[in-house]
């Protein structure tokens, strides 16, 4: 809940928000279906991990780029000022951790999935 107070409830609208104009276009619907998934994962990150689903193939290469352009880095710059924020305190550096993690995924969402513990 605290995570979800502190910055998961901006990233998780900045999800939202993008993935509804993907899915403007009918070629999005399957960019959405990872967005949201990836959206999700901020409303509570803590607990689960993100595994590299398959290689890194050439599909997968050219969706996190026009990701990358069109909303991760964003989304990615989002995580790292609320990162660099927490870092500021004792309290909050399990928060930045998790931010400076997120903000990595945040630029590649394509080809992740993602376990509980």
């Amino acid at each position: 809940m605290t995570w979800f107070i502190f910055g998961g409830l901006i990233i998780a609208l900045e999800y939202i928000i993008a993935s509804i104009l993907i899915l403007l276009t009918v070629v999005g619907v399957s960019f959405a279906k990872e967005t949201l998934k990836i959206g999700s994962l901020n409303s509570g990150p803590f607990g689960k991990r993100v595994y590299q689903k398959k290689p890194f193939g050439q599909p997968t290469f050219f969706l996190n780029i026009i990701w990358i352009i069109f909303g991760g880095m964003w989304i990615a710059a989002s995580h790292v000022i609320l990162g660099t924020a927490f870092a500021i305190t004792i309290i909050g550096i399990p928060f930045a951790q998790k931010h400076f993690r997120m903000a990595a995924i945040a630029l590649t969402p394509y080809g992740v999935k993602i376990m509980d513990d």
